[in-house]
């Protein structure tokens, strides 16, 4: 918990998991102000700052940061965003599906963008306190843990984003040796994201976005510097490389 009030960020927070971070920070009032980021118009908790965004614009991500900067010092910033699929981008199943395009617009949101968004937010978060920058990943994107193959573009962002959060995890403890830097996979979330993919969203191991946003949080709250680089699941299990 920060030693004084500092402000939480959620970038992607008209998303499912995203909002319900922005609702759940926003009752615990631990941070203040409390910045939701997204480039889609959403409703949030009253006080709650909204801020326009798009991952794949580096100027409104700049623009963003001095915005926030205004207000102070960050004490937390989640990267809540993804893309899996939509018109014109799906999982490939085999090898032949592979499409340029497709896949670079993949690595922009799931790779690209959380770069971007670390390399203009890393520098506003608090010095000599713990502070956190973490980022949505996957456990499909465990090099170690992948057996089933498939979703090519899906699973290598997702590995490429744990690599960009190790090597930001190693320089950031140069200059502020408590910040944690990790990856959070949120475990299977009734969300856009997931809705063509998932089973009945009220089975079992299927989360709604409250609830995947309480297990994020309690992780988040129990990691320590020595944690940082490491990517961990909703139940605070690491996941390998």
């Amino acid at each position: 918990m920060p030693l004084r009030l500092t402000s939480a960020v959620v970038v992607g927070a008209s998303g499912g998991i995203g909002g319900a971070l922005i609702r759940a920070l926003a009752e615990a009032r631990t941070y203040a102000p409390i910045f939701a980021l997204s480039r889609s118009e959403a409703s949030f908790p009253q006080g709650v700052r909204t801020v326009p965004i798009d991952l794949c614009d580096e100027a409104t991500i700049a623009a963003a940061a001095a915005r926030v900067g205004e207000a102070g010092q960050v004490g937390l910033v989640i990267v809540a965003t993804g893309l899996l699929h939509r018109a014109g981008v799906s999982p490939e199943k085999t090898v032949k599906a592979l499409d340029p395009a497709a896949m670079a617009t993949v690595f922009s949101v799931n790779t690209i963008g959380p770069a971007l968004v670390a390399k203009h937010f890393v520098p506003l978060l608090a010095p000599g306190e713990r502070c956190v920058f973490a980022a949505l990943s996957a456990r499909v994107g465990s090099i170690g843990d992948n057996r089933l193959g498939g979703w090519y573009a899906y699973r290598a962002s997702k590995a490429a984003l744990n690599q960009i959060l190790r090597t930001l995890a190693i320089e950031v403890a140069r200059s502020r040796p408590e910040a944690i830097v990790v990856g959070l996979h949120p475990g299977t979330v009734a969300s856009d994201l997931s809705r063509p993919f998932r089973p009945d969203p009220t089975a079992d191991g299927v989360f709604s976005p409250e609830e995947s946003a309480a297990h994020l949080l309690r992780v988040l709250s129990g990691l320590g510097a020595n944690d940082t680089g490491g990517v961990f699941a909703w139940d605070g299990s690491p996941i390998p490389a």
